[in-house]
């Protein structure tokens, strides 16, 4: 499901936030702040990244059954990955 997928600037963008909020949970802890703002931060960053996961893994799914349909090919296995890839990532 992987050949020749190229990743969106939206994408990159969603995980340079994510890379931010990481930061931010970091200084959280330098200032020793409680464990229930730490804890809140890392949960938001648990559900950006699970949306960036969905796009990343439903954008290439798209492309993929393009790909495999102009060529005339089953794209039964396909779904199966990717559904297979969603689940792993939970």
């Amino acid at each position: 499901m992987d050949v020749g997928y190229r990743y969106t600037n939206e994408m990159k963008t969603r995980l340079r936030r994510i890379e931010g909020q990481i930061r931010g949970v970091l200084r959280l802890m330098d200032e020793e702040k409680s464990c229930k703002d730490v804890v809140s931060q890392l949960s938001a960053v648990r559900n950006a990244s699970d949306k960036a996961i969905a796009q990343i893994v439903a954008e290439n799914l798209q492309q993929c059954l393009m790909e495999e349909r102009a060529a005339g090919n089953d794209t039964d296995k396909l779904v199966k990955e990717a559904v297979e890839l969603l689940v792993k990532s939970r």
